[in-house]
């Protein structure tokens, strides 16, 4: 503890935007007549025309604010580590987490589920499938370089993460739409989970080498 500077301890801002992004879908279901989480996707709760959407996108601004304070972080952090997969793994998951944070952000659901709107396709078919991909991609990055390296539990975690992020994308679009929102959580809370993760990774790193 005696030797962590003040960026290993404001890592664990990843680990605080959990609680808020848990916020965010607790009480934005509270606060959103009928909703159902066991059915409805996570993102319907900060459409624009939800009931919701004023008190659940405040906790998920903050969510975001302090998931990218951490990516940055670790941007930083890691420079200097000698596993080139893993540095680009992290890099890469900091990138999707700019571009959920800001892309979602300026192209919110218009409606619950799919409208069909412009702004609706922007979401779902291109800031959603970018997410994605940049997500598998560093995911398998991170795992490789975490093998090669002493962080073997991280590499664990990054697969752990990468399956039930495949389970949710899979299994949601191929169960009754009754329990749709179960697995679709499977997919956006992996991601969650994990760059909190990684807010641990940071706050051990050794900055006084």
């Amino acid at each position: 503890m005696k030797n962590k500077r003040l960026i290993n301890w404001l890592c664990l801002s990843g680990i605080i935007s959990i609680i808020f992004y848990l916020l965010h879908d607790i009480i934005g279901a509270m606060n959103y007549p009928g909703y159902n989480w066991m059915s409805q996707a996570v993102s319907d709760l900060t459409a624009t025309d939800a009931p919701s959407f004023v008190i659940s996108n405040g906790y998920v601004t903050v969510y975001k604010i302090l998931n990218c304070l951490c990516c940055a972080l670790l941007c930083i952090l890691i420079k200097n580590e000698n596993k080139k997969s893993l540095r680009l793994g992290i890099y890469l998951l900091s990138i999707m987490n700019f571009i959920s944070a800001i892309g979602y952000a300026l192209f919110p659901l218009s409606s619950s589920g799919y409208d069909g709107t412009l702004q609706s396709f922007i979401h779902v078919y291109i800031i959603t499938i970018i997410v994605v991909l940049l997500s598998i991609i560093s995911l398998i990055l991170i795992a490789i370089g975490s093998f090669k390296s002493k962080y073997k539990l991280l590499g664990v975690l990054s697969i752990i993460s990468l399956l039930l992020m495949f389970i949710g994308a899979v299994v949601s679009q191929n169960v009754p739409k009754e329990i749709f929102g179960i697995f679709e959580r499977f997919s956006t809370y992996s991601a969650v989970i994990f760059t909190g993760i990684l807010g641990i990774y940071g706050f051990n790193i050794n900055t006084h080498k």
